[in-house]
């Protein structure tokens, strides 16, 4: 009696599966989704304080784009991109879908020396910003190109000058020219780095912080709420 049942997720929608028999269950969402009753982001920014440690800097880079994929797929719209800009650019492909794995250990030194990410997200979803920017791209100190979410949900979380998405070009050709314009130029390139000065990044990979969230936001979560149809929630 007077038990409140929490949904949580970190899947993009097209893999939560069937969530049609879970109407009028859940009262709370738990997602990396912001207007999730407890919002559990992939990561976030956080401001620099003494002591973080120094931000990285612009030196021995010498790959211009790379990407890490392990689960390739022809028909998504990411494989087609890095297709079409391979074209233009030359990017180095790690990972285990073209046998190059990276360990844990090795993956960001070696992201690190490239000027661009390629991080691109296997699901095109409302906020679903993952690891691919916080760590890979972040972490590593090059810049990230993203794929996922529309331009305005990176903007909400992240400097707008960090960043460089897709669907601000015209072509991928376009694309394509612009990054090659800034590994040729350093002061341009390095305005992208910028960010590093006053903040750095959090990461959440600990499910008992994300779990704790819950008391420490226990009084100012709704007491009267029920989701009618979480699966239209969670497609919206």
């Amino acid at each position: 009696m007077g038990q409140r049942w929490v949904w949580m997720s970190l899947e993009s929608p097209p893999n939560n599966g069937d969530l049609r028999p879970f109407a009028d269950l859940f009262n709370l969402t738990m997602s990396y989704r912001r207007d999730a009753d407890i919002h559990i982001p992939y990561g976030k920014l956080v401001p620099r304080e003494p002591g973080d440690g120094e931000e990285p800097v612009l030196h021995n880079k010498s790959v211009p784009v790379c990407w890490v994929v392990s689960s390739y797929r022809p028909d998504h719209r990411r494989s087609r991109l890095y297709a079409q800009l391979s074209d233009s650019v030359p990017v180095t492909v790690y990972g285990r879908w073209n046998h190059k794995a990276l360990s844990p250990e090795d993956l960001l030194p070696t992201i690190s020396q490239c000027y661009f990410y390629l991080a691109f997200e296997n699901s095109e979803s409302r906020d679903y910003i993952t690891e691919k920017l916080w760590r890979n791209a972040y972490q590593s100190g090059a810049v990230p190109v993203v794929l996922g979410p529309p331009l305005k949900d990176y903007k909400a979380v992240a400097p707008r000058s960090s960043f460089i998405h897709v669907d601000e070009f015209a072509s991928v050709g376009e694309l394509g020219r612009r990054l090659r314009e800034l590994v040729s130029d350093e002061e341009s390139y390095s305005h992208f780095l910028g960010w590093q000065k006053e903040w750095r990044v959090k990461q959440y990979t600990d499910w008992r912080e994300r779990l704790c969230s819950i008391c420490s936001q226990h009084d100012r979560l709704p007491k009267h709420k029920i989701y009618t149809d979480l699966e239209a929630w969670v497609n919206v």
